[in-house]
């Protein structure tokens, strides 16, 4: 490796990755305690230093003993959680539910909203009218933007260090250990939707909308889920290619595994490798690395920590910022958020579609 300041004086050690606090926190009221609660939500915002007003679930007896082991009070009914004044309101919590809690929130209230924004488009679109007609400032948790080595990787690109970014590939061979979630047996739509929904969210976050999409996405012999593999090729026009590569159903040892992304661009290039998917859920460390312009060799950025738990922080954070009135723009907002689920919505359809016929001999 070459040193890491090199001839251009580039340091990977300044690249942004984290949101400035605000100078102000609001409470915060979760809806859901299903496992992504005690494994990243409130470990999150723990480490933030946020306070969490409470929770509540339709389970009383999970949600009481998730607020003792992190030192915080159950609701006893939606009513109370909604009454906390002032709160940001954290719906962790399945697409089904998303609609009759939002139509319960204050009018004016700032909202969180798990991922996915619905189980489809038209769910999307009920969550978005419901959010305008109440003047409901909601964003949605595609907290991959916001960890650490996204957030570096997007500053390194506006910094020019790898030109124009032409070429965008994620690609997945893993082992994923989906009997984990039982609940996800029984549902047409897993992998796209679940799963590889926060690479097409990172993606349009750094390359915008793309004009369309070819895709296939299938299960495996092995396993009982609708889909666990998918191959996607999103369309930016004639000099961006962007195309993922995802195999959750590679279970062949961990030496040919990965979860990485490849960036390339006129002038550097980026490989971003994303840990918590391997060897899930212990995972491992996350890795930024990048070739910029005007150096001769890969420069590995010092990462001050993990999608897993750290994007959960950032998520929160620029909330908060917003409700402090210290970011003007919600970020991944729930109408930017709509057309991340246009573009999985154009997936699925695209999958169902025939594809080009080769030409018959006659």
């Amino acid at each position: 490796m070459s040193d890491q300041t090199g001839e251009t004086g580039f340091d990977p050690a300044s690249l942004r990755q984290r949101i400035t606090p605000p100078s102000s926190y609001r409470s915060i009221v979760i809806f859901g305690a299903g496992s992504i609660v005690p494994d990243a939500h409130l470990p999150a915002y723990r480490q933030a230093g946020f306070e969490v007003a409470g929770i509540f679930d339709p389970d009383a007896g999970k949600a009481q003993r998730l607020a003792a082991k992190f030192g915080t009070m159950a609701f006893a009914s939606v009513e109370d959680a909604v009454a906390v004044e002032g709160a940001i309101f954290d719906l962790a919590v399945p697409p089904v539910a998303i609609p009759g809690i939002l139509e319960s929130l204050p009018e004016g209230a700032i909202a969180l909203i798990q991922k996915p924004m619905g189980s489809d488009l038209s769910e999307a679109s009920r969550i978005l009218d419901i959010c305008e007609a109440r003047n409901i400032q909601a964003a949605v948790n595609f907290q991959l933007r916001f960890a650490p080595m996204t957030l570096a990787l997007k500053d390194a690109i506006s910094k020019g260090l790898l030109g124009e970014v032409v070429d965008f590939d994620a690609w997945l061979a893993l082992d994923t250990p989906w009997h984990l979630w039982e609940f996800l047996a029984d549902l047409p739509r897993v992998e796209i939707l679940l799963h590889s929904i926060h690479y097409l969210d990172t993606v349009r976050d750094i390359l915008g909308d793309p004009k369309g999409v070819h895709a296939k996405t299938l299960g495996h012999p092995s396993s009982k889920i609708s889909q666990t593999r998918t191959s996607a090729i999103l369309d930016y026009g004639d000099q961006v290619r962007c195309s993922l590569s995802i195999n959750h159903n590679h279970s062949f040892g961990r030496k040919y595994q990965a979860c990485e992304f490849r960036i390339g661009g006129t002038e550097g290039a980026a490989y971003m490798k994303l840990g918590v998917n391997l060897d899930y859920p212990k995972g491992e460390p996350d890795e930024l690395w990048i070739y910029p312009k005007g150096c001769d060799d890969w420069v590995e950025v010092p990462l001050i920590g993990n999608w897993f738990i750290e994007a959960f922080v950032g998520r929160m954070t620029q909330v908060q910022r917003f409700a402090a009135g210290e970011d003007t723009l919600l970020e991944g907002a729930v109408a930017d958020a709509w057309n991340t689920m246009a573009l999985v919505e154009a997936a699925y359809q695209s999958s169902a579609s025939p594809a080009t016929p080769l030409a018959k001999r006659t």
